[in-house]
């Protein structure tokens, strides 16, 4: 009997719904849907389309392009054909590129558009293994590469039976998908992650929200990261639930008012931004309109505490509030209909999150990494706690070591890093996966504390490893160090101090004084040149968008540098405080 596996799933949806919708993408002002047969035999040509190109088991696809059905079309039919898809995020440079396709030795890549095409082509010559060349539909092949459709017609020419043999020769432990990630230090990992991994963790998503058929998502962040992969791809294949594809980043605002999903997930940066967004709405409120938000947010409050309780809210109260204001205000910003809210990837303020329980909006904070497959532990509709990440999903066991690491068991546990024996060997002891995170708990409930590892999580969600910025930062003549400021933030920043001796060269040369060289408004533009030109070499999330001229050089006698004159940044982040505020005050 076939392994149960996400393509395996697929089947399943196709002979049990066909007619039902799969996934939506808005053409011409309208939502156009697509069935679960129509999508079942995307797939399959697909997979017949790599196999009629000589793919073999074991091979790998990348796919370079936003959230689209062709990306995940692609996804699961390199999946079926008995590869692992590696998806590529469309910020990264074309260095960063051809080092995912290197590393993974794809003989195949999926790209959106031109620009994205023009990445592979500026390195081309140095990715020996890459053969093919596919482009999303609407945009032009051009130097070789294949049209979405010229892709899918070489399936016809290879029988349905291969594609069916090759799904049910699929091992529940064989390589899955690769997931890359950046690490402490060095290039991205590859995240290997099994077929078991991926099926495992679906059902026990599904189970957490109660996830069916009916359900509705959009799909909008980064597909590269296994958190959209699970809401886009596993989750609904798991559950039959339909899948609206937004048009753009930019147009995610219309299109959730438009889609009313039933289930949402937002990375804690989108979260602010209707905080901000309803907030700015809520102050404008005058007289008696103001006295009526403040009393029903009091009522959300109230409601809140009694969900966490595990009651449910209720009484005329909750009623006239939900009448009166919760049904008005959800459907105006896409959670009209969205029973189940998520917040995860990076850490999201408590502050935000009572927020929107004033308003009767119950934001679940998940944890998790790609090294076990999304999620750790998990608030769920009967049992959260605002300030945690929730009990540990059922079936997954956490513990806390001695020095407050946390460590993580069960099947949602990765395989290991592609082609990277000695950090598979650091990450895991045996069945532990060592999260790199420190952790306690508060009842059943897990907290965050810290991180053991020096990664900068944004408030996007995109994990950013700080000392090969700093490093190019530091390549300026007149840097001495460097710190990048970036966690739970909108962008990177840098705090640099100029080195003494090079102060004084300078204000010689130039005419000024060493004392007041941080003020100097040519040294600044010099050194924005250099951040610029570095900035190129970098992708976007990586990028410093401001910086800032301390007046002084980190010292041992302030406790800024170790002994050994390394830098310890949560002193230096306190030190300089309010310099950080100041570039985050727009």
């Amino acid at each position: 009997m076939a392994s149960d596996t996400i393509c395996k799933r697929l089947l399943k949806n196709v002979a049990e719904r066909p007619h039902a919708p799969a996934y939506y993408v808005r053409e011409g002002g309208v939502w156009k849907a697509t069935s679960w047969a129509s999508y079942g035999r995307e797939v399959s040509r697909a997979a017949r389309a790599l196999i009629s190109l000589g793919f073999e088991p074991g091979q790998t696809v990348t796919i370079l392009g936003f959230n689209r059905p062709e990306w995940v079309i692609m996804d699961i039919a390199c999946m079926a054909a008995g590869g692992a898809p590696a998806g590529i995020y469309t910020t990264c440079s074309p260095e960063e590129v051809a080092y995912i396709v290197k590393h993974s030795a794809s003989p195949v890549i999926l790209v959106e558009n031109e620009d994205q095409h023009a990445k592979i082509k500026a390195e081309r010559e140095n990715l020996p293994d890459l053969k093919h060349v596919v482009v999303m539909k609407g945009s032009k092949a051009d130097d070789g590469a294949m049209t979405w459709d010229d892709f899918l017609a070489l399936g016809d020419e290879v029988p349905e039976s291969d594609y069916e043999a090759r799904i049910d020769a699929l091992e529940p432990d064989g390589l899955a998908t690769l997931i890359y990630t950046s690490g402490t230090t060095g290039p991205p990992k590859g995240v290997m992650l099994s077929h078991r991994n991926l099926s495992w963790t679906a059902s026990a998503a599904k189970d957490l929200v109660s996830m069916q058929a009916t359900d509705v998502s959009l799909s909008y962040l980064p597909l590269s990261h296994i958190a959209e992969q699970m809401f886009t791809i596993h989750g609904p294949i798991t559950s039959g639930s339909s899948v609206y594809f937004a048009e753009s980043i930019d147009a995610v605002p219309e299109n959730l008012k438009e889609v009313q999903p039933t289930v949402f997930f937002g990375v804690p940066r989108i979260w602010e931004k209707f905080h901000a967004g309803i907030a700015a709405k809520l102050k404008q409120a005058t007289g008696v309109k103001a006295s009526l938000v403040k009393w029903a947010m009091g009522v959300g409050e109230r409601a809140a505490r009694d969900r966490m309780a595990g009651r449910k809210p209720g009484g005329m109260s909750y009623f006239l509030a939900n009448k009166l204001i919760y049904s008005k205000l959800k459907p105006a910003v896409g959670l009209g209909r969205a029973r189940v809210c998520v917040s995860g990837a990076a850490p999201i303020a408590r502050e935000v999150l009572e927020f929107f329980a004033q308003l009767d909006i119950i934001i679940l904070e998940v944890y998790g990494q790609s090294e076990d497959t999304g999620p750790t532990s998990f608030n769920q509709p009967h049992a959260f706690k605002f300030g945690t990440v929730g009990p540990p999903i059922p079936g997954v066991e956490v513990s806390i070591a001695e020095d407050d690491e946390i460590l993580v068991k069960g099947p949602n546990v990765f395989m290991g890093y592609y082609k990277d024996e000695d950090a598979t060997n650091e990450t895991l002891s045996g069945e532990w996966l060592h999260s790199g995170d420190l952790g306690a708990f508060d009842g059943k409930f897990l907290k965050i504390i810290g991180r053991k590892k020096e990664i900068i999580i944004t408030a996007g969600g995109k994990n950013v490893t700080p000392k090969n910025i700093e490093s190019a930062l530091k390549n300026h003549e007149m840097i001495n160090e460097a710190v990048v400021i970036g966690d739970r933030r909108k962008f990177l920043s840098a705090l640099v101090t100029i080195d003494p001796d090079a102060a004084e060269a300078w204000a010689k040369a130039n005419g000024g004084s060493a004392a007041t060289i941080h003020e100097d408004a040519k040294l600044e533009a010099d050194i924005q040149k250099h951040v610029d030109e570095m900035n190129a070499k970098f992708a976007r999330v990586e990028q410093i968008k401001k910086f800032t001229i301390l007046p002084r050089n980190f010292t041992v006698e302030d406790g800024e540098l170790t002994p050994t004159l390394k830098v310890k940044r949560r002193i230096v982040n306190d030190h300089f405080a309010d310099e950080i505020e100041a570039m985050y005050a727009d």
